[in-house]
């Protein structure tokens, strides 16, 4: 699927056929847009990432989406991933994705920001976890989880692949099959490196 669009080339839209989409796993759909203005990485890449940040977050949420994650690359590529708010009970479409590249093409015109190729995508079926709003969200499903540091009192893991139980407070927890049976890994979210929901595939609903 290609579109064009005044002020930049889209370059491509793709969405994954032949899977479907659960209610809170997305297929990822992205719009891939090149600036007509470039410009070259500054070396204040730390700072610079965090002021993206901010705006970019700021003009989702005032879109009424949340921002589930942003990633920026190297040669000025901003990675945006959306989602819609549990309470819509849908899945992020096309449409989303090109509402809120036009928006951030706009916001990023204006405030003059460092990026050449701006992507906006729905968070996928492994949506990454990064909030605590997320575990609270998919409490009762599969996840796999990754510390920054082994948990001595799980054999010195570091990963763990289990369900996600409703945190308790600022206390997250996952319930895993361990060596002697079913365990409670007990966690922060400052001690996650990475933590992701197991992408769940319902292939009898293919024609």
């Amino acid at each position: 699927m290609c579109c064009s669009v005044a002020r930049g080339r889209w370059v491509a839209a793709l969405r994954h056929p032949g899977r479907v989409a659960k209610k809170d796993g997305h297929l990822p759909i992205f719009f891939f847009l090149k600036s007509l203005h470039p410009v070259a990485d500054n070396a204040a890449g730390w700072e610079c990432g965090l002021v993206l940040l901010a705006l970019i977050e700021k003009t989702v949420t005032g879109m009424g989406y949340e921002l589930v994650d942003f990633e920026r690359r190297g040669h000025g590529h901003l990675t945006v991933y959306i989602d819609v708010p549990e309470r819509e009970g849908r899945a992020v479409t096309v449409e989303d994705c090109e509402k809120v590249t036009h928006q951030l093409l706009h916001v990023l015109t204006v405030e003059d920001a460092d990026y050449e190729r701006l992507e906006v995508s729905s968070p996928g079926l492994d949506r990454p976890l990064k909030k605590l709003a997320d575990y609270e969200r998919f409490a009762g499903h599969e996840a796999t989880i990754k510390l920054r540091m082994a948990m001595p009192g799980a054999a010195n893991r570091k990963s763990f692949r289990g369900v996600l139980l409703a945190p308790e407070g600022e206390t997250l927890r996952l319930e895993f099959e361990g060596n002697e049976g079913p365990a409670m890994l007990e966690f922060s979210l400052a001690e996650v490196d990475k933590a992701r929901l197991v992408p769940q595939v319902d292939f009898r609903s293919r024609k």
